[in-house]
């Protein structure tokens, strides 16, 4: 016979029981918002115990059903009950501070990255190059950049219209960044040139990775569609000019501007090819 005590046990248990299942839900986002790994599987792991606790309060349920009579037999209810709120707050707790982090990183990335390239922004290579200066200064490391210019590239905007010439920068984009080891930076510099810090590699290196990024861009065949959206193919040839960091360029202004001018003699000397600028002397690496 239910007295008014088995109703209010059986009522905390059955709520402790529905606070449960509405667990899962934000459990399930926070699970698909982890990669996969080990810190995925614990949550995993908890989403099992829960099924546990579920069957747990289950079977109470259905052994203690309207067998409570005396006040001291709610305490076993009442922790149920606070067991299931304190699983439900942790887990939305957890959840909320996922999501924040999440979007406070997708803020900073979108502070450091062109939004059309996804290569960093002028922001990041400002900051970047000040640090890595710097750090090669210290530790006596080598540092080289690359500037890297399409050739001709007002003419693919003028024939083909800008979407075609945005597509081509964000694929050059992804080429380049293909190509370059992880810890090299790739940032667009304005319009159509783009910066490449190599990091801990000489002279001789540099000129290596800018030949081979000159190579890989020219036989690449780059997809487009007009203003009309039809689609085709075409190729285009980059110039890239490669500086340095030396004893006499004291700052990253100074190195910047060894690649831009030998960027420059590349325009001059017929494009699509590397001149590297070292000290006083400098040697073109490829010509037409």
């Amino acid at each position: 016979m239910f007295t008014m005590i088995s109703y209010l046990s059986a009522s905390l248990v059955l709520i402790g029981l529905a606070i449960h299942l509405v667990t899962l839900a934000p459990l399930r986002r926070m699970i698909a918002m982890l990669p996969a790994g080990p810190l995925r599987n614990k949550w995993l792991a908890m989403t099992a115990l829960i099924f546990i606790f579920i069957a747990g309060y289950l079977a109470y349920a259905v052994i203690f059903w309207g067998q409570q009579s005396q006040w001291s037999e709610i305490l076993i209810p009442c922790i149920f009950l606070f067991g299931a709120l304190f699983v439900w707050l942790t887990i939305e707790l957890s959840l909320q501070t996922a999501t924040d982090l999440l979007r406070m990183n997708v803020l900073e990335v979108e502070s450091i990255t062109d939004p059309l390239t996804k290569a960093y922004n002028r922001r990041y290579l400002d900051r970047r190059l000040d640090d890595e200066v710097a750090r090669s200064k210290r530790y006596s490391l080598e540092l080289s950049v690359l500037m890297i210019d399409i050739d001709y590239f007002k003419r693919v905007n003028d024939t083909y219209g800008h979407q075609a010439g945005d597509a081509i920068l964000s694929t050059l984009s992804g080429l380049v960044k293909a190509s370059l080891r992880d810890l090299d930076v790739v940032a667009r510099y304005g319009g159509e040139e783009f910066l490449v810090i190599c990091t801990n590699t000489p002279v001789n290196g540099a000129a290596l990775v800018a030949q081979r990024l000159r190579q890989l861009v020219e036989s690449h065949q780059f997809e487009i569609a007009d203003d009309s959206g039809k689609k085709q193919n075409i190729r285009i040839t980059i110039s890239l000019g490669v500086a340095v960091l030396i004893p006499g360029f004291d700052s990253k202004e100074q190195l910047v501007q060894a690649a831009d001018q030998a960027l420059y003699r590349a325009k001059e000397e017929g494009r699509n090819r590397v001149i590297v600028t070292m000290n006083d002397a400098k040697e073109s690496v490829k010509s037409m």
